[in-house]
């Protein structure tokens, strides 16, 4: 009965939030209070709620001042000199902005902490996105699961709690995955490369005014194209751009093959540059692009920066260059304090939210003097902070529920009762194949404490090495990390402006394949 219910909690859960019926935080929340009293246990709902919050709480607060922290160093100009050398790589091309988006997680993923990894992600690539109209969620997936990928080193968490629960060392886990891993790390290049080759197709085209008169056929036909890209990546279908609102657009293949890029400003009737002998040429129109993109609000910290007529690459930033908060001078400390922040979290010298309390303490105190201005700052990032936190605490329910009513452990003692005998000598590949669905519905903490062991022991029974099965079980976190039950994705799609749903849709899959991947390639160089 436990494990129906438990199936049947989650399966409503994605249900509702994919279609869009209900907003994650309520879903979170209403439904497993539902389910636990369908369980008959709706009398325990207190108390395994107030467990399931008491162990998220240090997520929470470590998330609350990890936001207000990279917060402070977005604002005060740390990032500047990345985010302009991504752009420098960029050059308005979305093939390229969706490849810089995955070698930028990839590279902050080495911290270890998919919070940071993902702040620091969107606060950089989100202007640019937003500016050429591309698809929000392609940004979101592509940085979960490249995060997902290298949440496997071992400070990350997967591969220390797989040896500890099978009393092995991190190292003789983690080193001969690595080939196995680095493939699943090309693989998101290569799904990177693909998918910016299809934004470039749907926004890199000019629609110029009266095209509608001349072609009004043709026009649409490309627009009704565009539209069902955008809403098969998880976009809303093409709209007109703010006017007002200038935006730099790829216009296309120029001479010699090259794609030229061209600032264009949108104005009103009458607001267009001026052509030959004063009169006022013909702006062109908004390039389609997802509705999100558009007119969602602009990140609330990072200001976007209008095109410069030249067309120089330096022109668009994305970040402001000339905001108020920049913090020059202050530079080269508040790069150190972050270095030492984040090798302070490698090394574990305290626990990560005292850190980030110290750490967004200490940088508002410094790059803040004045009261009124940390006060600003605060509130500036109150909004992400609140959605994020609310997110976690919605979360605890569904953990508590999950766990304290029993539905986790008859769930997976069902999964693993279901394997067939003859499978016992490849337990290996059972095990991660299982490592897809089971780290995605559960905490990683369930999986490797609660159901590796088992799977272990019945490897063992075969004459599996425990080593290849600790080693099997990390082929499932590119999926994980998009699960509703890690904390941090609620931070990619709360800044990135992304319903959870929308990046749900999209990314499942293409993580999932990723984790294939790695499981294929640990098999073929005998890792696994």
């Amino acid at each position: 009965m436990l494990t129906f219910l438990g199936f049947a909690m989650i399966a409503t859960f994605l249900v509702l939030i994919m279609l869009k019926k209900m907003s994650p935080i309520a879903a979170l929340v209403l439904i497993p209070a539902l389910f636990c009293v369908f369980a008959g246990q709706g009398a325990q709902l207190g108390d395994y709620v107030i467990d399931g919050v008491g162990k998220l709480a240090p997520t929470a607060a470590m998330l609350m001042f990890a936001i207000v922290y990279f917060g402070v160093m977005i604002d005060v100009g740390l990032f500047d000199p990345i985010v302009r050398g991504i752009l420098r790589f960029c050059k308005a091309d979305p093939m390229r902005v969706v490849v810089g988006t995955a070698v930028l997680a990839a590279i902050v993923s080495l911290d270890g902490d998919g919070s940071t990894t993902f702040m620091i992600t969107v606060s950089a690539m989100y202007p640019l996105y937003k500016r050429l109209g591309m698809s929000l969620v392609v940004m979101t997936g592509v940085a979960a699961t490249a995060n997902g990928v290298m949440n496997t080193l071992p400070w990350g968490g997967p591969t220390a709690r797989a040896a500890t629960a099978l009393k092995l060392d991190a190292a003789d886990v983690f080193v001969p995955m690595i080939p196995a891993l680095a493939a699943g790390l090309f693989f998101v290049f290569v799904l990177a490369y693909v998918l910016g080759v299809k934004e470039r197709r749907r926004v890199g085209l000019l629609v110029m005014p009266g095209a509608q008169e001349q072609g009004g056929t043709d026009v649409q036909d490309k627009k009704d194209v565009q539209d069902k890209d955008a809403q098969e990546q998880g976009a809303e279908p093409a709209a007109e751009l703010i006017e007002g609102e200038p935006v730099t657009v790829t216009a296309g293949v120029g001479a010699g093959g090259t794609q030229a890029s061209a600032p264009v400003a949108y104005g009103g009737a009458g607001q267009g540059a001026s052509g030959p002998g004063g009169t006022p040429a013909p702006a062109p129109t908004a390039p389609d692009a997802p509705t999100d993109a558009l007119t969602a609000p602009d990140a609330p910290t990072a200001t976007t920066a209008a095109s410069t007529p030249d067309g120089d690459d330096d022109g668009f930033r994305g970040l402001d260059p000339n905001r108020a908060t920049l913090r020059p001078r202050l530079y080269w400390f508040n790069a150190g304090l972050t270095v030492a922040l984040l090798t302070a979290m490698i090394m574990q010298l305290l626990p990560i939210p005292v850190l980030f309390l110290l750490g967004a303490a200490l940088a508002l105190t410094i790059n803040f003097p004045h009261m009124p201005d940390q006060k600003a700052r605060i509130a500036a990032h109150a909004d992400n902070v609140l959605n994020v936190a609310g997110m976690v605490f919605a979360a605890a329910v569904f953990t508590g529920v999950l766990t304290g009513t029993g539905m986790v452990k008859h769930m997976a003692d069902w999964l693993v009762g279901a394997i067939p005998e003859g499978m016992g000598p490849h337990m290996a590949l059972v095990t991660g194949l299982l490592s897809l669905p089971l780290t995605y519905f559960m905490s990683n903490d369930g999986f490797y404490f609660g159901v590796l062991p088992v799977l272990a022991e019945a490897g063992a029974a075969h004459g599996v090495s425990p080593l290849e099965i600790a080693r099997a079980s990390l082929v499932g976190q590119a999926l994980h990390m998009s699960s509703p039950l890690v904390p941090a994705v609620y931070v990619l799609v709360g800044m990135a402006k992304v319903e959870f749903g929308d990046h749900t849709r999209f990314t499942v899959k293409w993580a999932a394949l990723t984790s294939l991947v790695v499981l294929a390639a640990g098999m073929l160089f005998g890792i696994i």
